[in-house]
C-alpha cells in the first residue's frame, strides 16, 4: 500500500500536531493539509475519494472534532466519511507496537448511510494525523477494500521513524 507522511513525528512536527490535535487549534489544518496536499501528490492524483480515518462518536464529542477530516478537507480530493468506529478503543498512544493491531482489530465498519458513496472500485486514500505501527491505516483498508474499493493508499501528517537500537 502506498502511503505518505509530511514528515517524521518530532521536533516541530510534533509540536504543530499537538497543538492540533490536544489543544483544539483547528486552525493548523490547513496548512498541515496542504503541506500533506504537496508531499503526497502523486498519490492525491490517482485518487477517487479520500477517507478520514473516523474517531469513536464519543471521543468525537470530547474533543469536538475529528483532526483526520480537517486535514482530509484540505488536500483537494472529495471527502468520503465512508467508515465509523464500531467501539471505543484505548488509545494507541499508551499501547506497546504489539498491541496495536488486536487494540483496533474489528474496530471499524462501513458507515450505513453510505448509499450516496458506493466504494465499489474506486481509488481511496486513507488520511490520518499521525501513523506509528500503520495498524490503524491497516484495519480500515481491510474494510474498505472488503466493501469494494479497488486500491488503498494512506496520507498521514507524520509517521513515526524508529530509531535503531544500540
Amino acid at each position: 500500500m502506498a502511503s505518505r507522511a509530511i514528515g517524521p513525528y518530532d521536533g516541530t512536527l510534533r509540536a504543530i500536531l499537538h497543538a492540533f490535535k490536544y489543544g483544539g487549534c483547528r486552525s493548523l489544518a490547513r496548512g498541515l493539509g496542504e503541506l500533506l496536499r504537496d508531499s503526497a501528490a502523486e498519490i492525491l492524483a490517482a485518487v477517487d475519494v479520500s477517507v478520514p480515518v473516523p474517531l469513536h462518536r464519543s471521543r468525537h464529542r470530547a474533543r469536538g472534532f475529528n483532526q483526520a477530516r480537517e486535514l482530509a478537507r484540505h488536500l483537494g480530493v472529495p471527502v468520503a466519511d465512508a467508515l465509523r468506529r464500531t467501539r471505543a478503543t484505548p488509545s494507541q498512544t499508551d499501547l506497546p507496537a504489539d498491541a496495536r493491531h488486536a487494540n483496533v482489530h474489528g474496530a471499524f465498519a462501513v458507515r450505513r448511510l453510505m448509499s450516496r458513496v458506493n466504494l465499489e472500485g474506486l481509488r481511496v486514500v486513507l488520511v490520518d494525523d499521525v501513523s506509528t505501527t500503520g495498524a490503524t491505516i491497516e484495519a480500515c483498508a481491510t474494510v474498505l477494500r472488503a466493501a469494494g474499493a479497488a486500491e488503498v493508499s494512506a496520507v498521514t501528517a507524520a509517521r513515526v521513524v524508529s530509531r535503531p537500537r544500540e
